[in-house]
C-alpha cells in the first residue's frame, strides 16, 4: 500500500505517474484517450495527496508547528490539524479512527440543509436525534435564520465548492458552502454514531 511507503519512493512514483499522463496528453501522433488521461489523472491526484501527508507528518516530526503548517496551506493551523493530525482519544489512549465509514453523508447533509433553509421541517426531522429534535424547534430555526440574515443578506444559494466531510471523534462532520448576498457561510451538520443529526450550524466559512 502506498500508505506504508517513504517519501522518496512515492515521489518516485508520483514523478513516474506525472510524466507519463504529460506523454499521453501531448502525442502529437493520435488524439489522446480522455478517459485514461482522467485514469491517470485520478491516480496522480491520489499519490500527490499521500506525498503531501508524508510532508506534513515529517514536517511535525522536526518540530514545526500547526500554525507553520496551517499557514503554508492557506488553512488555520485548527483545519490542518483536522486534516493530517492523529489525535488520541483520551478515553482510550489509541489513535483515533478519522475514517467516514458515511458513504451517503454528504448527500443526506445537503438534502437535510435544503430542507431546513425552505422551512421543510418536516422532511428534515427525522433525520435529528432526540436531542436535537427537542431543541432545534421552529422559532430556534426563524432566530438562527434571522441572524445570519442580519450579517450577510439574503441566501441566494450553495456555493461552488463540494461538501467537505470528515470524521471528527465520534461525529461524521459535513460543510457544505452556502451563498448570500453580501458573503459566503457554510452549513455544518454533524451525524453521531447512529447517524442521526446532532448538530447543524451556519457558520463563517474560515470556521475550522
Amino acid at each position: 500500500m502506498t500508505d506504508s511507503l517513504p517519501l522518496t519512493s512515492l515521489s518516485a512514483r508520483l514523478a513516474e505517474h506525472a510524466s507519463a499522463l504529460a506523454s499521453a496528453a501531448r502525442s502529437p501522433l493520435t488524439a489522446p484517450d480522455y478517459l485514461e488521461l482522467v485514469r491517470r489523472a485520478q491516480e496522480i491526484d491520489g499519490l500527490a495527496g499521500q506525498v503531501l501527508k508524508l510532508c506534513v507528518q515529517q514536517s511535525r516530526d522536526a518540530g514545526h508547528t500547526w500554525q507553520e503548517v496551517g499557514d503554508l496551506l492557506g488553512v488555520t493551523r485548527q483545519a490542518a490539524f483536522q486534516r493530517f493530525g492523529k489525535p488520541i482519544d483520551p478515553r482510550t489512549g489509541e489513535p483515533m479512527d478519522k475514517t467516514v465509514h458515511m458513504t451517503d453523508a454528504a448527500e443526506r447533509a445537503l438534502d437535510i440543509v435544503t430542507a431546513v433553509l425552505e422551512g421543510r421541517m418536516d422532511d428534515a426531522r427525522p433525520s435529528f436525534n432526540a436531542e436535537v429534535l427537542a431543541a432545534f424547534t421552529d422559532e430556534v430555526r426563524g432566530n438562527a435564520l434571522a441572524t445570519v440574515a442580519g450579517l450577510v443578506g439574503a441566501f441566494e444559494g450553495f456555493g461552488d465548492g463540494e461538501p467537505f466531510v470528515r470524521r471528527i471523534g465520534d461525529h461524521t462532520v459535513v460543510d457544505i458552502p452556502l451563498r448570500y448576498e453580501t458573503g459566503e457561510m457554510k452549513a455544518r451538520v454533524a451525524f453521531d454514531m447512529d447517524e442521526k443529526v446532532g448538530g447543524m450550524h451556519i457558520l463563517p466559512p474560515e470556521t475550522p
